[in-house]
């Protein structure tokens, strides 16, 4: 992984030979057939390719093609710079905005693994679907 600020972006870019395994552990293909994940954009977002080369951002939740985004990797992207305090954690809402919860309010705030993020994108990711299945409406900030 390589991660830093790159003007007020915070990015967590995977390595090529990490791309193919993250996008599994993920299961991306489920939630968006033909993409991979290259890394997450401040946290919130995944960073995905689809199978042409175009790259997007999308919620960590829901993952839902309604919500994709394009996105232009910035031309410095190799002069990230790193940032001690963040470095190999990931931001998580324990509550995730998509369902309620606040992104100001410090006690929904949590920092996790890697491993535990897939662990709580896969979690919360199922009845988001459900939500989206049902025609239910949770407001997403």
């Amino acid at each position: 992984m390589n991660e830093g600020w790159i003007g007020d972006d915070y990015l967590i870019l995977f390595e090529e030979s990490e791309v193919a395994t993250l996008s599994d552990r993920y299961t991306i293909s489920q939630f968006l057939p033909g993409f991979r994940v290259l890394g997450l954009r401040g946290w919130d977002d995944f960073i995905v390719r689809d199978s042409q080369g175009n790259t997007f951002t999308i919620p960590t939740v829901p993952i839902d093609a309604q919500y994709l985004a394009p996105f232009a990797f910035p031309e410095q992207i190799e002069k990230l710079h790193p940032d001690v305090r963040f470095t190999g954690k990931i931001k998580w809402y324990v509550q995730p905005i998509f369902f309620g919860g606040d992104p100001g309010d410090g006690k929904n705030l949590i920092w996790v693994s890697l491993q535990k993020h897939v662990e709580l994108v896969l979690w919360w990711n199922d009845p988001a679907r459900s939500v989206s299945n049902t025609g239910g409406t949770i407001p997403r900030a």
